[in-house]
């Protein structure tokens, strides 16, 4: 009977342990970029939302210390005109559509009309279509994610949006799969986010997926975030 009992302990043991080793490997994330230069490009405009804005704004910025190349960030705007966000801070942009460098990130925050009039602005939808298609990647925070669905960048890949708006970004674009309950999707060259304050989540992520876990780990300390990616809820394609 101790024999049989000490047999299914290890049993038990070693069905843990195996549970474990997969855990490990759905989180380990073998960086594709180390040593590599980006210039990511924030899409502002008027009514967009301080957090979406500036949380993966900072996180972008603080690689340039912790690693070689890390990621330069710059604002892009339709005009070269002061910028208002939702709380009212006044950001003058670093580019207007027509004189923007190449971007390897496209970044599209959350703003106060981006589920109605920005969705009708030719313009606005063009440009990110155009800058989209030739980007390594494209990042929306919360309802970023609408402006890139209209330019056609969802189009194939799985997405997420701000919790109370994902009805909404259904019904506008049925033909997307749509994910709610976790903080990002990763999808090919496609990341978005759920927005507010996980817009760091999904900025680390990123961090993490071209640089490694220890620089992703060096820039949260500097923001005073604890990253550890086997806790955060996410999907990866």
């Amino acid at each position: 009977m101790f024999r049989i009992l000490a047999f299914m302990a290890l049993l038990t043991f070693m069905g843990c342990a195996v549970k474990e080793d997969t855990k490990k490997v759905e989180t380990e994330i073998i960086p594709v970029a180390p040593g590599q230069s980006f210039t990511a490009g924030f899409l502002i405009v008027d009514g967009v939302y301080n957090s979406e804005l500036m949380a993966p704004y900072d996180i972008f910025q603080h690689t340039i210390f912790h690693t070689d190349g890390g990621i330069k960030v710059l604002t892009v705007a339709p005009r070269k005109d002061t910028i208002t966000t939702f709380e009212g801070l006044k950001i003058l942009p670093d580019f207007d559509f027509l004189d923007v460098p190449e971007i390897d990130i496209l970044v599209v925050p959350s703003a106060e009309h981006s589920m109605d009039s920005d969705l009708e602005n030719i313009e606005l939808i063009e440009f990110v279509r155009k800058v989209g298609k030739s980007a390594d990647y494209c990042l929306s925070l919360c309802d970023g994610a609408f402006v890139l669905a209209k330019s056609g960048l969802v189009n194939g890949k799985e997405s997420t949006t701000f919790p109370s708006d994902v009805e909404r970004y259904r019904n506008m674009f049925p033909e997307l799969v749509v994910h709610e309950g976790i903080s990002f999707v990763h999808d090919q060259n496609l990341l978005t986010s759920v927005g507010g304050a996980k817009s760091y989540d999904v900025a680390l992520y990123l961090v993490h997926h071209l640089y490694g876990q220890k620089v992703a780990i060096n820039v949260a300390k500097g923001l005073v975030i604890d990253w550890d990616i086997s806790n955060y809820k996410f999907i990866r394609k």
